[in-house]
């Protein structure tokens, strides 16, 4: 695993739009916070561009994201937001430079396609706060940035999750891998499809039909990635929805029955995904999860 080096002030952090278009006064509130807290800040020539829903054409965004993957003073790329399009442009973006000088990489949502292949490259990623949700309505930064800029800047995270029902309890070290179920599931028989053995996986989701949450769990278990986990971890499934018709059980409903039949430890409820509080996760590390009586302690190693 090549791990990149804290994230310090005076170096140099870009940020692009490689998925869903997004307005400029969602980015500059960060880009100032960011600046005056000591960071160089680059933002990609198409980072406002608008084609229809996306952030710019695909050769836009394909341009952007490839230039801040080869930039070697560049030491973190940090997507603006996810929404839908990053899969458009994975297969044409070059890896190699960045390989030679790796760089953290920060985002989620949509951004879990770039997760699963920096994964498959051996090189740690963070699953945290975009720049839409760097700030809260005061204008001060909140919680989301804190704890991002806690695992940029010293490689460290502790969690305490409050218990839940479905929660399986043990305890367990190995590494974090993951993001968002629908791009997960999607990236089945794909060169970016996730190694999920021995690993703690973490999955989170929004606006989603049950009936399809429950495909997608299933189709997890059906291909085997669900059996020989360490762990697994449910971060925040938002604003879903329901047929007129129900379909009968909560999220949690029906993963807790998917994983009935296996043994690892389970926690439910990270405060991590689409809610507002959306606490920072690296990805390609080893992290300690210990699920007890009271709760779930989450310990980044």
């Amino acid at each position: 695993m090549i791990t990149p080096s804290p994230l310090q002030p005076g170096l140099k952090i870009r940020i692009v739009s490689p998925a869903g278009k997004i307005a400029r006064e969602h980015v500059i509130p960060a880009v100032e916070w960011l600046e005056n807290a000591g960071y160089t800040v680059e933002l990609g020539k198409h980072v406002f561009a608008e084609h229809y829903q996306f952030a710019g054409t695909d050769e836009q965004r394909l341009e952007d994201l490839q230039e801040a993957l080869d930039d070697p003073d560049c030491a973190a790329i940090i997507c603006s937001r996810g929404g839908y399009g990053t899969v458009r442009i994975i297969d044409e973006l070059n890896f190699s430079n960045f390989i030679e000088y790796p760089k953290w990489l920060v985002g989620f949502s949509d951004i879990t396609i770039l997760h699963c292949c920096l994964n498959n490259y051996q090189i740690p990623s963070i699953h945290g706060a975009m720049p839409r949700y760097f700030f809260n309505d005061e204008g001060a930064p909140n919680e989301n940035l804190t704890s991002l800029m806690q695992v940029l800047t010293e490689n460290t995270a502790s969690y305490e999750i409050t218990s839940n029902e479905f929660n399986r309890q043990g305890k367990v070290k190995a590494e974090l891998i993951g993001g968002n179920l629908s791009i997960v599931s999607s990236l089945q028989g794909t060169f970016y499809d996730l190694d999920t053995e021995g690993k703690i996986l973490f999955l989170e989701d929004i606006d989603e039909f049950l009936y399809h949450t429950d495909r997608m769990i299933h189709q997890l278990k059906l291909s085997g990635k669900l059996d020989n986990l360490a762990g697994l971890i449910i971060g925040d499934f938002t604003d879903m929805k329901d047929n007129e018709s129900p379909f009968g059980q909560s999220v949690h409903e029906i993963i807790a029955d998917a994983v009935s039949d296996l043994t690892y430890p389970v926690c439910f409820g990270l405060p991590a995904g689409h809610d507002k509080l959306n606490l920072a996760l690296m990805f390609g590390r080893e992290w300690e999860m210990e699920v007890h009586e009271k709760g779930t302690i989450l310990r980044l190693m």
